[in-house]
């Protein structure tokens, strides 16, 4: 089934469907979750839409599941590109020529990164004369049609236009700094952990909140300055997210995104490692540190009564819960209209759960 779906959607791919590739792709992921290969097809797909973010969300699932296929890094590396990551996509470029070295995609793609770079970073380029990537190689057999015009598709990529236009937000979001540090609070309450994905690029990040029932929050800013993924780090409360992303300089950011119209930022004095963080406000100076420690103590202290005390129970259980037993909340939760809740996926897993109703109430079926 999954090899059907993943035939038709590179059919869609090859008639330029890319929308459809995407959701053809989407369902053979939901029958077969561990296949690389699906992921590296969706993610090139999700380039053509450009779609960046979600690309390199999807290589770097591709690679994660298999870490040597080169198709992943190639993909993951032209995504970054295209978002202006060079540093990172020189990695993926370099990481993918180590498992297909015969294949002259990466050595272009790694020469087209270093000339990036150098103009970055004031410095004159060893070549003046632009390196386009190619997509075919002397020594590879000779395609078919329809694979040519795959190639074909994949070797105007880094052309393309970043047009996206973010979603409306559905939570609101802050971010105050220290002179190493950035953190972000998404205010997003009651959300577990287990719905909220965080990915780390050089100058990027790419949140996912997707809670059952409702439009998935997606918030990926291209951000101010850059940070150093393998620091950062993110902590799910009870009433929001806080992302702290470590800052690769200790400058200071004047927004936490990055525009054309971003003054010069300002290399931060650190006189002491206990610096307060400064929040861009017009209002008078605050301990923020104080109030996030108040904020953090009210929360733990937080006293719930009735339905509410309920439920803070109930998500206590499900985040400390295995995944069987989370697998059976969903489902008792769910089948009984809300009215049963069991943890044994045993008992509840190969059966359809009943509604019970409290006592002196009758469990009615409404029609749409």
């Amino acid at each position: 089934m999954a090899s059907d779906l993943a035939a038709k959607a590179k059919e869609a791919f090859i008639d330029d469907h890319f929308e459809l590739a995407v959701e053809l792709y989407s369902q053979a992921i939901l029958i077969d979750p561990k296949n690389s290969e699906l992921f590296s097809d969706r993610s090139q797909a999700n380039i053509k839409l450009k779609n960046f973010t979600e690309a390199v969300a999807d290589a770097n699932k591709a690679i994660e599941l298999d870490s040597s296929n080169p198709k992943a890094y190639l993909r993951k590396g032209t995504a970054c590109f295209s978002l202006e990551e060079y540093q990172t996509a020189k990695s993926a470029f370099e990481a993918g020529s180590a498992f297909a070295p015969e294949d002259t995609r990466f050595t272009d793609w790694i020469k087209k990164c270093d000339k990036c770079i150098a103009e970055e970073n004031g410095e004159l380029p060893t070549q003046s004369s632009d390196v386009n990537p190619v997509t075919s190689n002397s020594h590879q057999p000779e395609k078919t049609d329809a694979s040519t015009k795959a190639a074909e598709e994949e070797k105007n990529i880094s052309s393309q236009v970043i047009t996206t236009t973010p979603p409306k937000p559905k939570y609101r979001h802050e971010f105050y700094q220290k002179p190493e540090e950035v953190v972000v609070t998404i205010f997003a309450k009651g959300v577990a952990a287990n719905r909220v994905s965080i990915n780390y690029g050089e100058q990027i990040i790419s949140v996912t909140i997707d809670v059952p029932g409702e439009d998935a929050y997606i918030f990926q800013p291209r951000l101010f300055g850059k940070i150093v993924p393998a620091r950062c780090r993110y902590e799910v409360l009870s009433t929001k997210v806080e992302i702290r992303l470590a800052k690769a300089e200790p400058i200071h950011w004047t927004s936490l995104e990055y525009g054309n119209n971003n003054v010069v930022a300002q290399r931060s004095n650190v006189s002491s490692g206990n610096q307060r963080p400064a929040y861009p406000s017009s209002k008078p100076t605050k301990d923020w540190d104080k109030l996030e420690a108040q904020v953090k103590k009210e929360e733990k202290d937080e006293k719930l009564d009735g339905d509410a005390a309920l439920n803070k129970f109930f998500r206590d259980i499900y985040k400390d819960a295995d995944d069987d037993t989370r697998r059976a909340m969903r489902k008792s939760f769910v089948e009984s209209n809300g009215t049963v809740l069991s943890t044994n996926w045993k008992e509840v897993g190969s059966k359809m759960v009943e509604g019970t109703p409290p006592d002196g109430m009758e469990l009615k079926k409404w029609e749409h």
